[in-house]
């Protein structure tokens, strides 16, 4: 992979809330960018603004996606594995990204819930992982998969373990304006957010600085209740909070009490030392506060 030429080539596996933020932001850097997505309608959205979206829902495989792939200097994986099959994108890309001698860099979107639940303890990087959940040991193998294609294909890759995001069109203000916010009750929980615009941000800089085989934790400097940020952004509309409710008589489905029953702090030094990343929201107070300032400017 070394000896390349330089090129801006992107090559985004689903493009979704933050595969599309990516894209948004390096469209402006000049790139040439193509991507997968699910749906006829949203291929034909990309195609307006330039991007070539090709149809992808985990299944067959066209020739037009290989050869795209094949010539892309940076690929960014944000699909998530298949309950079933695993990461589809493993599966029926692994040769073309092992043989590539155009790629210079590999991205794949993880969680930070592959380290499970630490009853409130800190974790970084170098943290075992600890999945408690079936959607976590999935992304666990996954990794495993994406790590192991560079150890033994020198296939550039960098895993990103990401906390909750949220951002534009996506974020507690429009669930509490929807009336969906529930602010549950369980004692001592906290868990990390990250804005999807220092997401792209880290997923730049890391672009720019490729460390194959580095492993980033892309999270905020404030680990917090779920149920008190919920009470903020009430206040910040100047409406009621909702009741607490015990997590019990929540009618949560199994993946949404496996998320209220893993409590962590993860660490994100290494996006800081490493990559010279500057969060541009280092809390969600800042980046409520900062959506509903932009709506309102947007009302006006």
């Amino acid at each position: 992979m070394s000896g390349t030429s330089q090129k801006n080539d992107l090559f985004c596996f689903g493009l979704g809330f933050t595969g599309s933020a990516l894209v948004r932001n390096i469209q402006t850097k000049g790139w040439t960018v193509s991507g997968t997505c699910r749906e006829k309608a949203q291929q034909d959205v990309w195609h307006g603004t330039g991007v070539q979206a090709h149809y992808f829902d985990g299944g067959e495989v066209s020739e037009t996606i290989v050869n795209t792939v094949r010539k892309a200097s940076h690929v960014l994986i944000t699909i998530p594995p298949h309950k079933e099959v695993g990461d589809v994108v493993f599966k029926h890309f692994e040769n073309s990204l092992s043989g590539s001698s155009q790629l210079q860099w590999l991205g794949y979107l993880s969680t930070t819930g592959v380290y499970g639940n630490r009853d409130g303890d800190w974790v970084d990087e170098t943290s075992e992982l600890k999945p408690g959940f079936d959607h976590q040991r999935r992304r666990v193998e996954a990794e495993n998969q994406w790590r192991n294609l560079y150890r033994e294909h020198q296939v550039p890759v960098h895993i990103f373990r990401l906390a909750g995001i949220y951002g534009p069109g996506r974020n507690l203000l429009q669930r509490v304006r929807a009336g969906t916010a529930r602010r549950i009750d369980q004692p001592g929980l906290v868990f990390n957010r990250i804005h999807v615009a220092d997401v792209v941000q880290v997923l730049c800089a890391s672009m720019e600085q490729p460390h194959p085989g580095a492993v980033y934790n892309v999270s905020d400097d404030l680990p917090s209740s779920p149920a008190e940020a919920v009470v903020f952004a009430c206040d910040l509309l100047g409406v009621e909070a909702p009741p607490l409710t015990a997590l019990e008589e929540a009618g949560l489905s199994k993946m949404g009490r496996g998320f209220y029953q893993t409590n962590k702090r993860v660490g994100n030094r290494k996006i800081k030392e490493e990559l010279g990343v500057q969060l541009q929201y280092p809390d969600y107070k800042v980046g409520l506060r900062e959506l509903l300032a932009t709506e309102q400017k947007g009302e006006r």
